[in-house]
């Protein structure tokens, strides 16, 4: 998946702070959501904040953060800058009730990556 270079230089005139796959990761993480779901529709920017955590973790584990990081992404604002930036360009669809402000700590990035990270084989143990 990437984006037409027309998109992209409408998405870096808007926004240059983040690398193209900030934007690709987004946009597959509400196509992940959705799929677990089982159907399309609105995801709240809450929603869409804790899918690009599991969406992330899911495909690059302990890296996560890192790589998310080199792209330019530190936070769940982050996330919302991208989503209203995908909106503006017509990417996205945007609710009456949706806002750049729900997306504001909703979770911490150290936390929900490092200190929570789902360990499979801790999990086992203490069950055992």
């Amino acid at each position: 998946m990437s984006l037409a270079p027309a998109l992209l230089d409408r998405i870096r005139s808007l926004d240059g702070r983040y690398h193209e796959r900030a934007y690709l990761f987004v946009l597959a993480a509400l196509e992940y959501e959705q799929r677990r779901r089982g159907f399309r529709g609105h995801i709240t920017g809450q929603e869409l904040a804790w899918a690009c955590r599991e969406f992330a973790l899911e495909q690059f584990g302990l890296t996560a953060r890192t790589v998310l990081s080199h792209w330019g992404i530190e936070s769940t604002e982050d996330i919302g800058r991208i989503v209203f930036v995908l909106i503006d360009v017509g990417l996205l669809i945007k609710q009456p009730s949706d806002r750049l402000e729900d997306f504001d700590r909703v979770y911490d990035f150290a936390e929900a990556f490092e200190g929570s990270y789902p360990w499979p084989g801790l999990r086992r143990r203490a069950a055992g």
